[in-house]
Order: C-alpha cells, then structure tokens, then sequence
C-alpha cells in the first residue's frame, strides 16, 4: 500500500507516518476520546475565533467537520487505491488540533485492513466517530443529528474529490470502488438519510452560514441563508 499515492487526490487524504517537520503537541486521539479534552476545546475555541462565529457550537460543528473529513479520507483514498487502508486505531493515531492538514495526523501503526465496508465503519465510525460525538457533546450543547449530519457530509465530500481525481487520471475502478464502499457505509442507521440524491446534498446544516460574512456550503441543505434562527431542518419543497 502507497500512501503515497494516496495523498495524490488533496491534502485531507494525506496521512503523516513520520513525525511532522512542523512540530506541534500530537497526542493519540485515545486520550481524547477517554477524556483528555484540552486540544479539543482548545481547537473549538481557535476556530470560533477565527470565524467570529456567534455561537461555540457553530465553531464546534465546522471544527468537527474538518476532522471527520481527515478521519474518511485517510481511510477511504487507499481503500480505493489499493484495497486496503491504514488500522488507524485511535491508539496510534496521534492529533494536534493547533495544526492543519495534513500535519495534523501522524500514524504511528503499521497494520492495514482490506477495503470492505464492515472494515471502514469499524476503523472509523465506530473506533472514532462515535467517541469523537460524545467529545464535543461534553465540550458543550450540540446535537447529535448535526454531528452525523457532518460525518455523512464529510464522507460524501471525499467520495466526490477521489471520483474528480479518478477521472482526471484515468482511474474508474477507484470512482466504482470508493462510490461501492460510500454506498455501504451510509446505509447505517446513524448516516442514512445525511446526504441525499446523486449529489449527495445534505440533509441538515452545519451552521457555517451563521459567521459573518460566511455562504452556503457547496452541499448545504438550504437554497438560500435563513435570515434568522438556528433551524438545521431542511426547507420545505
């Protein structure tokens, strides 16, 4: 497995295996997930600022959204690749919020899994989604139909930069492949439902176009910025 090549179709899908040239305060996202909050309030806090977002929750949510994308393009780019992704056990993969991709991650671990859907969705969904959702929901009030609203976004968003990638370089097997495993993936209850239609458009929103000055993200669920209120229900037809 070349991860490598890997990092080919953009940044989001590289994956660090020596320690970053930049530095930084890695630490295994299992004491993270265990409890250790700090680095991730502490990116909450950074991205709130940045934006100038009303509300932490909207910091935490576009926060949230950017590591779930690192979380399904490192794993999703070499499946599709090669056939097989990195174990990314939450042990050996080690996280500095203060950084961006793809220093951010470093891989400490040498075991690799074959690209099945099961496979994916324990490496990701399970060993760190679902430890990452109760993280932010300690960090402060955010729902968890926005958290795998941004999960589903985040994994539709890696399938369509692979598919761009694949045409551009003659690779339709990687398009089928990684569109066959996305596929699997979002039939499970916690993603069904959280991208819909063949562009794979959103459900729910993340609450970006709340910071000022801010649009609509490319797959958000609203035609038009509400005016008003947190609504991440979709509009009426």
């Amino acid at each position: 497995m070349d991860l490598g090549e890997s990092e080919s179709p953009g940044g989001f899908f590289a994956l660090r295996t020596t320690v970053p040239e930049t530095g930084g305060a890695h630490r295994p996202l299992a004491r993270l997930y265990a409890g250790e909050d700090g680095p991730l309030h502490a990116r909450v806090d950074r991205v709130t600022a940045r934006l100038g977002a009303p509300e932490r929750r909207v910091g935490a949510s576009v926060a949230h959204l950017g590591l779930a994308a690192r979380l399904w393009s490192t794993a999703l780019g070499p499946a599709a690749l090669h056939g097989r992704f990195p174990d990314l056990d939450p042990g050996e993969l080690y996280w500095d919020g203060a950084l961006s991709a793809p220093d951010d991650l470093w891989w400490a671990g040498r075991a690799t899994r074959p690209a099945t859907v099961d496979q994916l969705r324990a490496a990701v969904q399970e060993a760190h989604l679902v430890p990452l959702h109760a993280a932010l929901r300690r960090d402060g009030r955010i729902s968890p139909r926005l958290l795998w609203g941004n999960a589903g976004s985040a994994l539709a968003g890696a399938l369509r930069e692979l598919t761009r990638w694949a045409h551009t370089h003659g690779r339709p097997e990687v398009a089928e492949r990684a569109a066959l495993l996305v596929s699997g993936l979002l039939d499970h209850p916690d993603l069904a439902g959280t991208v819909r239609g063949p562009r794979l458009r959103r459900a729910s929103c993340c609450l970006y176009y709340r910071c000022p000055g801010a649009g609509l993200c490319g797959d958000c669920v609203f035609d038009h910025a509400p005016r008003t209120g947190l609504d991440t229900r979709p509009s009426a037809p």
